[in-house]
């Protein structure tokens, strides 16, 4: 009969501690917690990774003194701030066109139409990103360009997912994404949906735009399916949860497929 300080070669714990065992052990009791599990005692930490007590006990001490875990006074184990701060560092660590420009480029590819990465800045929307086809007849602007909130697609997008509460914007926030009709230009349709970083912050605007007699209501909905899935993407690659997103989409895919 086995006791806590018997060594089980089943137990990853049952080793030398250091190196990089002691690192994946240290690993296995921070993957213990989920949404669902976000409070632990020991009993439950050592029932969820399959380690020893005293194992997780010679762990534990390191991981609160680095931050990761936490001691409440019942004596239950939480994660600490330092996965927030690293998490944080994820978000810096690369460029968002590095993200967003190849999925521009895709769109375009896929729509034959242009696309655009807006941003809210200073009350206004701004061209950040722009991709557009090699077509003759094309919605050209700027990268930098300025425009007001108040029309087109992409300002719709931003405003309806920046806070602002205004009535209008409701079908918006509930499909996840928008459409404009001449609204800026009165010879340009546009489709716009959001990208979310982590805490669904809305990081901008994925556009689509075109010549009104080319981009017709009945290509809208088949736009947005395109939008919908590489905003997806982004927004996983930017530390964002991608569930609305893709709960839009195949929404918007099944009600084309019913008709």
């Amino acid at each position: 009969m086995n006791t806590e300080s018997e060594k089980n070669p089943s137990d990853p714990g049952s080793s030398a501690e250091g190196g990089v065992a002691a690192v994946d052990r240290a690993f296995a009791i921070l993957a213990a917690f989920d949404s669902e599990h976000d409070s632990l005692t020991l009993a439950e930490i050592s029932r969820r990774t399959g380690l020893y007590k005293s194992t997780i006990l010679r762990l534990i001490t390191s991981l609160e003194k680095s931050g990761f875990l936490r001691r409440s006074s019942d004596g239950r184990y939480s994660v600490g701030p330092e996965p927030l701060r690293l998490s944080q560092l994820y978000q810096t660590s690369f460029r968002l066109r590095d993200v967003i420009h190849p999925l521009l480029e895709s769109i375009t590819e896929e729509s034959g139409e242009t696309s655009s990465f807006y941003v809210l800045e200073n009350g206004s929307r701004v061209v950040l990103f722009r991709v557009e086809p090699k077509r003759a007849v094309r919605v050209s602007v700027l990268e930098g360009a300025r425009f007001p909130l108040h029309a087109g697609a992409s300002g719709k997008i931003l405003r309806a997912f920046s806070g602002v509460l205004d009535p209008a914007l409701t079908e918006v926030r509930e499909r996840h994404w928008a459409c404009s009709f001449g609204e800026r230009d009165p010879e340009t349709t546009a489709v716009s949906v959001p990208v979310f970083s982590m805490g669904f912050e809305l990081k901008g605007a994925l556009t689509l735009s075109g010549p009104s007699e080319r981009l017709l209501k009945e290509h809208i909905e088949h736009a947005a399916t395109i939008l919908l899935r590489n905003a997806a993407i982004a927004s996983n690659a930017l530390g964002g949860n991608d569930r609305e997103l893709q709960s839009a989409l195949k929404r918007l895919s099944e009600s084309m497929s019913q008709r």
